[in-house]
């Protein structure tokens, strides 16, 4: 029997938290292996002698390839479901760590640490949890996808500091090894009982009860903008209009932002002359302090809105990589807790609302679809970041002025989505019920 079905009766109410606490440990497996890949780029680069380009393009590339897979994982969600999805992530993102231990080329270090392991986490991560979690909480969205999301920081704070015990211990090979297992073992049995709504096994949103009315009635309750919100939006009339491509652009400045730092934080750390465990021991702290500012933000913006978040996110990679250029200059244990803080508290809080931003604009049938094709400029961002900051390294020998395009990126992303304005169409409750 299907477990979730099983499951569901027994739970009515809860089987939604289930829903988030399978999200949380998927995420927290699942991006913790492609967050490594900073944690493989010195041993990387210390044994093949490649350009740092070289080697950091291998995660542009597979952003690159994520983000022509974004649009099919949408359309595979809406049609398929989530579950169909998350397998597929599992089965490539662990090939390309079990493959990995064979890399002798640039090639390969782009097919299975690149491609695989970057699309596999694609069709765990953010992307698809995004395109099903909103579905079964409309009261505390964001909130609820605030936690699954805090499992990022979880997994981090356990699995970043293994990975590099490993590394340490016994080579990064083996560490690529280990990670592909524990995505086999976890997430793979975690994602039979996932689905797509909490309709398809006889449940409602918020774990309410039937007599309470339709979903819908509930969900109508804040709209602002009746005419928009009357709209059946297929992927073909979101295209067409400004606020997909304000969508677009702001998320596409936020990733870029996002993993640049992220891929060349531990090097960088490492170059002004603090210690690889340092770089190591930064990365994973950010991930922790994400925690509680993913499901605080979240929260609030289940009460003040979606763009001012989205903008205190912004604020927090702009203060990251304005202390990061002066740790260059003054470093400074305050400073380093200052980067720390900003990236992970504020920055990474943007994920709480990058799922409830589109859902409020653009909620429907064809969700997914829109979602997973707005994710092809979100992920075309992200996979610049690394580029453009290895390439402008390689050139300058310094990470200065990439960190400063960074924080204008910061600004343009903050201004994007108070232009597309989710408020103007749907009020969260909070501004509901005020």
């Amino acid at each position: 029997m299907d477990p979730a079905r099983r499951l569901a009766p027994r739970l009515p109410f809860y089987y939604g938290w289930v829903v988030i606490a399978v999200a949380f440990v998927t995420m927290g497996v699942a991006v913790s292996a492609r967050t490594a890949f900073s944690l493989l780029l010195p041993p990387l680069l210390d044994e093949f002698g490649w350009e740092r380009g070289i080697v950091a393009g291998a995660f542009s590339f597979g952003f690159l390839v994520s983000a022509v897979l974004s649009p099919v994982a949408g359309r595979a969600v809406d049609r398929q479901g989530p579950r169909f999805v998350i397998c597929i992530g599992v089965c490539m993102m662990a090939a390309g760590l079990l493959l990995a231990p064979m890399i002798v080329a640039p090639w390969h270090l782009y097919a299975t640490l690149g491609v695989l392991v970057g699309a596999g986490t694609n069709l765990m991560g953010f992307t698809v949890q995004s395109l099903y979690l909103p579905n079964w909480f409309v009261r505390r969205r964001a909130m609820a996808i605030g936690l699954a999301f805090a499992g990022v920081g979880a997994g981090a704070v356990v699995l970043l500091p293994w990975f590099q015990a490993a590394i340490d211990r016994d080579g990064w090979r083996a560490a690529c090894r280990a990670m592909g297992l524990l995505v086999l073992v976890v997430i793979g049995p975690l994602a039979l009982l996932v689905r797509r709504r909490p309709e398809d096994i006889g449940l409602l949103p918020d774990g309410a009860a039937r007599a309470a009315g339709p979903a819908g009635s509930r969900r109508g309750a804040n709209i602002v903008d009746p005419a928009w919100a009357s709209v059946e939006w297929t992927l073909a009339k979101a295209v067409r209009t400004g606020r997909f491509w304000w969508i677009a652009l702001g998320y596409s400045c936020a990733l870029f932002a996002w993993y640049a730092v992220q891929v060349h934080q531990t090097k960088y750390l490492v170059e002004i002359g603090l210690s690889p465990a340092v770089g190591a021991w930064a990365l994973g702290i950010v991930a922790v302090v994400a925690i509680p500012g993913q499901i605080g933000l979240g929260a609030l913006s289940d009460r003040i809105g979606r763009e001012w978040v989205w903008s205190i996110g912004c604020l927090g990679f702009a203060v990251c990589y304005a202390t990061l250029i002066a740790l260059g200059h003054v470093p400074s244990p305050a400073l380093l807790w200052v980067m720390v803080l900003s990236q992970g508290l504020l920055g990474y809080a943007l994920t709480s609302v990058m799922g409830p931003i589109v859902a409020e604009i653009f909620e429907g049938p064809h969700f997914g679809t829109i979602f997973g094709t707005l994710n092809v400029a979100m992920i075309a961002g992200g996979a610049a970041g690394p580029w453009v900051a290895g390439a402008v390294h390689d050139a300058t020998g310094r990470y200065d002025l990439s960190f400063l395009l960074a924080v204008l990126l910061c600004v343009v992303s903050a201004a994007a989505i108070w232009i597309a304005a989710p408020r103007g169409v749907r009020l969260v409750p909070g501004r509901a019920a005020a």
